[in-house]
């Protein structure tokens, strides 16, 4: 077997890939354009973008051929990262290491390949820019190619303007609940004011004092008038109470981890199953790095599953001493892990095994994991019985 190729620089790169936070299956329409434009440039029938993480290659823009994601080491793009140049292969069914892949021995019997690598600011490879035909005879000129890697520059480019442009929804949506704060603090003196005008109207009358009293009521229209304001902003800000674009809740997170990763385990005849945990559904949470996690542990208890086997996901919010917390297990009845290779885990410096399946391990995927949640100020525990499977429980803090 033919042992995959891991960049010298995988972590930092994976590190690197899950700063953008990126949800694959919403990218297409951003990029739709330049897979177009790789393919109009190349003269190729097919162009994809593909972001490669610890297991997966996730197409998140395909043009001429109807694919999302495939097993990290059925793709051909992991090698394109690693290098700095281009990598061709002329014919894919006379190379050892993609003659036997089902796209190309089987439809749509690819040939020709060539990817650029999608390279950041850090220098890191996250994916590739690649074209691909049916033919052999396919030849690409420097000049093309140099075309291709500026539409690979682009498109890392509008992924990091898309960042930025979440961040910045972020700052709208603290605006707005500073908006709703402040709203909500008002009211109270406002309310103060009210009653106290309204009892020296009372006693006012006895005193007969017109002009106090012409005053006091001036107060009270005025003080009711600011009242009302304000819970017109309150009730705008509850109707408007959507989830903002940095936010997740349940039921949408159960949404996404299934359109995700459910045709994983179709692929190896895996039961996979996603459930809430409480009536908490509707409870918005930041969605910072939230699939980046989890992902990473569905993909990992898949490749330690065997066929017929059961990855079920767990997820609920809960409050514990006055603070909120989103909790979300990974369970699997696959082969299991030893205490050492826990302690190596919770270390950081597990190393790659084969799954169930022969499927390739990169050995990074769960110290990841390890980084992104303690960078979130949260806790990641795991049990485990040889044989009997694995528990993974990630508890992350939140506002």
């Amino acid at each position: 077997m033919i042992q995959p190729p891991i960049p010298k620089n995988e972590l930092e790169r994976i590190t690197d890939l899950s700063e953008f936070d990126l949800d694959y299956s919403d990218l297409e329409a951003n990029f739709k354009d330049l897979t177009l434009l790789a393919a109009k440039v190349a003269g190729t029938p097919i162009s994809l973008i593909n972001l490669i993480d610890s297991f997966t290659q996730w197409t998140i823009s395909a043009y001429g051929f109807d694919v999302d994601q495939m097993p990290r080491e059925e793709s051909v793009c992991q090698y394109t990262i690693m290098d700095d140049r281009e990598f061709e292969v002329k014919n894919l069914a006379s190379d050892d290491r993609f003659k036997d892949k089902s796209y190309v021995k089987d439809t749509p019997q690819l040939r020709f390949y060539l990817g650029v690598p999608l390279t950041t600011a850090n220098g890191n490879h996250i994916g590739a820019l690649c074209v691909l035909d049916y033919s052999t005879d396919k030849t690409l000129t420097p000049e093309k190619v140099e075309l291709l890697k500026i539409i690979a520059a682009e498109i890392v480019n509008r992924l990091a303007a898309l960042k930025i442009i979440e961040g910045l929804k972020y700052k709208l949506a603290e605006a707005k609940e500073t908006q709703k704060r402040v709203a909500h603090d008002i009211r109270g003196p406002i309310g103060g004011i009210i009653g106290l005008a309204q009892m020296i109207s009372a006693q006012g009358d006895d005193n007969q004092l017109d002009e106090v009293l012409e005053f006091i009521n001036l107060i009270q229209k005025s003080g009711s008038s600011l009242l009302e304001l304000a819970d017109e902003i309150l009730s705008e800000n509850a109707q408007e109470r959507r989830l903002q674009k940095d936010e997740y809740n349940l039921d949408l997170l159960k949404e996404k981890l299934e359109q995700l990763y459910l045709p994983q385990a179709v692929n190896k005849n895996i039961s996979f199953e996603v459930n809430i945990q409480s009536e908490s559904g509707k409870i918005p949470f930041s969605k910072n790095k939230i699939l980046q996690i989890v992902g990473n542990l569905i993909s990992n208890a898949m490749k330690f599953t065997p066929q017929d086997g059961k990855v079920r996901v767990s997820l609920d919010v809960l409050l514990e001493n006055g603070k909120r917390y989103l909790k979300m297990i990974v369970e699997d009845n696959g082969t299991g892990i030893t205490e050492e290779k826990i302690k190596e885990i919770l270390s950081g410096q597990a190393s790659s095994t084969s799954g169930t399946e022969g499927e390739s391990g990169y050995g990074f995927g769960l110290t990841l994991v390890k980084h992104l949640v303690e960078g979130l100020k949260g806790t990641l525990q795991i049990q485990s019985q040889l044989g009997k499977g694995t528990s993974f429980t990630v508890q992350l803090p939140q506002k």
